[in-house]
């Protein structure tokens, strides 16, 4: 099966691949014409697509997160590679596929993942602190196996969330041995937990997210996170003034740095600047890694990243 990344102009396509989205949208013409505005997907990236003749029977057929053959022509859009698809077809038992065939997650097993989490909160050695962050894993422990990081912007696979926090960690080991007056519990505890309600954030099927939940919508990542910090210190007997408490309150609070991104307050202490700084490396890096790695063999040039101001990255050539 031909995957995405390799697709080139006028090439003729005919294979399995993820219905990652599909709305119904109507044309410009008189009288207007339904037809679908489609992404498909595989583990080497995604294309739009779109089906023109949309019969009544195909909105009721055709729906996001299910497998389809599609038989279609690539051609550029707005100088971008788009499918026209001509046949489609949900796919069956027959056919020998499964979800998780199509469905991108991070390079290291979810258990692995997670276990290092566990692992790294166990080496913390204030026990409060310690003890603040297990309880937060455990809110969250199950998800970790399969939540992406965001919706889009970064680490947006299976496991991508788990895979995000791995990754900084060992970027802050990093660090904090560079920069030995940070402290470590607090540089492990801030990574953990800044995104550790992120799961609470938004509803997500086999990595992909489909909303954002009724509390995300509302409270975000972040308070809920702070919030937790709070539930904890109450199950564990713990003073929710005591300054251990207010300090791992701003490592969360203020890892986005930004009020415009998310942030009620600037980092205060040097393991939130520090935590800042980790988080925002590896998410930028990451999404050009992953941009670099979907880029189609034919192209030098990705698409505009969100993450790095809408900036394209360059391809060296081998």
């Amino acid at each position: 099966m031909t995957l995405i990344r390799t697709f080139t102009e006028g090439d003729e396509i005919i294979g399995f691949y993820l219905l990652k989205k599909a709305d119904i949208k109507q044309t410009n013409s008189t009288p207007p014409k339904d037809y679908f505005d489609i992404v498909l997907a595989d583990t080497s990236g995604e294309i739009p697509a779109k089906l023109w003749d949309v019969s009544p029977a195909d909105k009721e057929t055709y729906f996001p997160m299910m497998l389809v053959k599609v038989q279609g022509h690539v051609q550029m859009y707005r100088e971008k590679p788009q499918m026209k698809i001509n046949r489609i077809r949900k796919a069956t038992e027959e056919d020998g596929y499964t979800l998780t065939d199509f469905i991108r997650s991070a390079p290291i097993q979810p258990i692995d993942l997670v276990h290092m989490i566990k692992q790294t909160a166990a080496s913390i050695q204030d026990s409060d602190i310690r003890s603040v962050v297990e309880f937060c894993i455990c809110k969250v422990e199950e998800r970790l196996m399969h939540y992406p990081a965001a919706k889009g912007m970064h680490h947006a696979y299976y496991a991508g969330l788990a895979y995000h926090i791995c990754r900084m960690l060992e970027l802050g080991e990093f660090v904090a041995k560079q920069r030995p007056f940070l402290n470590l519990d607090l540089i492990k505890a801030g990574i953990i937990l800044h995104d550790i309600a992120k799961p609470e954030e938004m509803n997500a099927q086999l990595g992909i997210v489909t909303d954002y939940s009724f509390k995300g919508k509302l409270l975000g990542h972040i308070s809920l996170a702070a919030n937790w910090i709070i539930e904890a210190a109450i199950a564990l007997g713990m003073d929710t003034s005591d300054e251990k408490i207010v300090i791992l309150q701003h490592l969360v609070l203020s890892h986005h740095n930004l009020g415009e991104w998310g942030s009620p307050v600037q980092p205060q202490i040097p393991e939130a600047v520090a935590l800042h700084y980790i988080d925002t490396l590896d998410a930028k890096l990451q999404a050009v890694e992953d941009a670099l790695d979907s880029l189609p063999d034919s192209e030098e040039w990705t698409q505009p990243l969100k993450i790095i101001e809408n900036k394209q990255i360059y391809r060296m050539k081998k």
